[in-house]
Parts: structure tokens; sequence; C-alpha cells
């Protein structure tokens, strides 16, 4: 039987240092792939996700919930919450410069996210051993500071770029070839640690 990971860090793990060329503090940190349905700006009805860097491993983001997020009437889909929260802690990804997938995500649902409301995300990386990163965030409705709603934590596990190029549609490749902020996240410079 296979030990399931954990998304606590080890204590003593450190966290990792900002990286030099992370997104500026307070920028807009850009999505992956237009078309993707946590934080892509074409999805007809994806999360829209938007998130800022912080000041050090961590960052703020939100996403307001529509009528196509939801699961029970007038609520959004519990689902659609993970997602949300595996989107932002992926983005935290952008300022340690690692590429990275989802090795495990816990999600736990503390209050009710109604249709209309704004989900706001403040998300930290809180350790990292070797190639596994861990994250936590939480989800406070309506404002930053406004009833805790959803609390998340997830493993991550830094993978090299081929792992995304080589599984990437040709259009993806033509996409990133042509934004300036994606050529700098998939960068050869990229340290992997093994």
């Amino acid at each position: 039987m296979s030990r399931v990971a954990s998304t606590t860090p080890p204590e003593g793990a450190p966290i990792p240092e900002r990286h030099p060329k992370a997104p500026p503090i307070g920028s807009r940190i850009p999505s992956h792939f237009g078309h993707c349905f946590g934080c892509g700006e074409l999805h007809p009805t994806g999360l829209h996700l938007v998130a800022h860097a912080g000041e050090a491993a961590n960052l703020t983001a939100q996403f307001t919930v529509t009528q196509d997020h939801q699961g029970a009437p007038g609520l959004a889909h519990g689902g659609l919450l993970s997602l949300a929260f595996d989107e932002a802690l992926g983005k935290l990804m952008w300022l340690i410069r690692a590429p990275a997938v989802t090795g495990r995500l816990e999600t736990d649902f503390l209050k009710p996210v109604p249709m209309g409301s704004t989900l706001h995300i403040t998300a930290r990386i809180t350790g990292q051993v070797n190639r596994k990163v861990y994250t936590s965030a939480e989800g406070r409705l309506n404002s930053a500071d406004g009833p805790l709603a959803v609390k998340a934590s997830a493993l991550f596990v830094i993978v090299t770029m081929d792992h995304f190029l080589n599984n990437a549609p040709k259009e993806y490749l033509e996409q990133i070839s042509k934004i300036p902020e994606l050529l700098a996240f998939v960068d050869p410079e990229f340290e992997i640690n093994p």
C-alpha cells in the first residue's frame, strides 16, 4: 500500500526565497494559458481568477462566483472552489520560478460561497524539501477580512518544463511565443532540484 503524501511540510522545512526574476510585488501574475478554466481570460465560463504577487513567497487572488459556477442552486460548486485554490496555490510557483504539478490538494469548506460573492484568497508557500513545495491558502467572502469560507493546502512537485511543453497543443506553443510574460516563465534557466 502506498503512503499518502502530506500537504504539511516536515518540521524545519525552509521557505524558498523569492526568485530575482519573479513577478514584481503587487503585479498581476499572468495566466499560463488563455483558455485555462481557472485563470484564463478567454474561457467563456471559467473562474477568471486574478492573482497578484505578494512581498515574499505569497500572493493574493480573487474570483467572483457566477451562475456558471453553481453546484446547489445559488451556491458555488465545491469542486470549482477546489479548482480556485489549486489555481491560486499553483500560481505561487511563479514566485520561485519552478514549474510544478499538483501532487495533493486538500480543501476544507467552512461556509457556503453564494453566487455573486467574490472569494478573496491569500496563499503562501509553507516550505520546500527538494522537489516538494508545500503551500496553504484561505478564502474569505467579499473582502480580504471577510468571513473565512474555505481553507486549502497543497503539495506541488517540481518538474521540468518538458512535462508541459511535450504535452502542449501547437496553438499553446504559438501563444507563449508571442507573450513576453509567459516566455519569461518558460525559461531554460530554471534550477530544478533533483
